[in-house]
């Protein structure tokens, strides 16, 4: 008997993590004695622009189930990531550090069997990377590069026709299931769930990426983590590569809205200010501060939902455009692994549509319910008045 989905035309929103994790999954997962779908995947930004945005690292952790490295060893690229990590093999570790880099906590955490590190960290587009290559050379997926869906419409003969806009021209593919994996402000999600958006967190992220003509300065040049300064200030620290750290300061503060907040001269100018607390080096890393790499975001979440009427209108939200994690969360990238390749292992094991994503809503909502809590309760720990310690990831 054919596969629901064998022969079928499936589009996905989104060539990041998620995204691209569940087409991985669903390629491999795949029986060979049916004919496979059609895989579109359908990203907005270009190739060139996703990687000079993506040039930060993320967290990636093997020591519980919701960790991203056991995800990538059930994908067969787990090897291909360590090589890739900037931290986390061989040398460094998560740490929690007072305003005078004295460590308050160190995290060794014990991997899960199979798994060789407790946590890493690997730049985004080097994660992204490596998911493209494992699907690079098959021939039922494409990737749509600086294209933009605008729209989904439901057919008479029950299939989907996704509108979208690709270098100034409209177009469009008609499909069997639609995968939306477009991000936090998933305009797919705005469209369809015009109620379900992301929630302030009462927390401004500033930071940027300071530059080093050889070496990172220590500790930042082996580990990365949290500096408390024990008066409302955060800043967590992260190398991108031998010469370059990422480093963010949080405060709790009312939601910015003038846009021009966020110009690089005013975030730098406000770091120093709300940072005057934390010793070296962190007044070395603003000076540092490549002005065409600021940031500054207020950092927004939501909780997840669980799909409904699946077998009348087959779309699928998963990653953060069904449970966004605010920055300080730092396990977004482990969520989303874990969905994609949920979501494709399933869609293959189930016999029906319907009963794969009430499958899949019980793995991931729960999950991405328990670490959006979590999140919520370090990020108020963190910013207290008088904090010295935070529980780490």
């Amino acid at each position: 008997m054919a596969h629901y989905l064998s022969g079928q035309t499936v589009v996905v929103a989104g060539a990041g993590i998620a995204g691209s994790a569940f087409v991985v999954s669903l390629t491999q997962n795949w029986p060979s004695d049916h004919v496979p779908p059609t895989i579109v995947m359908l990203e907005r930004d270009s190739h060139n622009t996703a990687a000079q945005r993506e040039d930060y690292s993320i967290s990636l952790s093997g020591y519980d189930e919701c960790g991203g490295l056991p995800a990538l060893r059930k994908m067969h690229l787990l090897e291909k990531v360590l090589d890739q990590a900037v931290t986390g093999v061989h040398r460094g570790s998560f740490k929690i550090w007072d305003k005078d880099w004295n460590v308050q906590q160190s995290f060794h955490r014990q991997p899960r069997e199979g798994i060789p590190v407790g946590s890493l960290r690997i730049t985004r587009k080097s994660l992204r990377k490596v998911l493209h290559e494992a699907i690079r050379d098959a021939r039922n997926v494409s990737i749509q590069w600086d294209t933009e869906c605008r729209k989904l419409s439901k057919l008479t003969d029950g299939k989907t026709r996704v509108l979208f806009e690709h270098n100034g021209e409209q177009g469009h593919v008609d499909c069997s299931l639609f995968i939306a994996a477009d991000g936090a402000s998933s305009k797919i999600r705005q469209s369809h769930r015009p109620g379900d958006s992301l929630d302030y967190t009462g927390a401004v992220l500033r930071g940027g990426l300071a530059r080093f003509e050889e070496t990172l300065p220590p500790p930042l040049d082996a580990d990365w983590g949290f500096q408390i300064s024990g008066d409302g200030v955060s800043c967590f620290y992260s190398a991108v590569d031998r010469c370059s750290v990422f480093w963010g300061l949080g405060h709790l503060e009312d939601e910015i809205k003038d846009p021009g907040e966020r110009a690089a001269e005013k975030v730098i100018e406000r770091a120093r200010v709300l940072g005057q607390a934390l010793e070296e080096p962190f007044k070395t890393l603003v000076d540092r501060t490549d002005g065409s790499a600021t940031m500054c975001i207020n950092a927004k979440d939501k909780q997840p939902f669980r799909h409904e009427d699946i077998d009348e209108f087959p779309l699928i939200f998963i990653g953060d455009a069904n449970h966004a994690l605010s920055p300080f969360a730092g396990f977004g990238g482990n969520l989303a692994l874990n969905d994609g390749w949920d979501l494709g292992e399933l869609l293959v094991g189930h016999a029906a549509l319907g009963s794969a994503v009430q499958a899949y809503d019980s793995r991931a909502c729960p999950r991405a319910s328990e670490i959006l809590s979590r999140s919520r309760r370090q990020l108020k720990a963190g910013h207290q008045i008088g904090a010295g310690r935070a529980c780490g990831r």
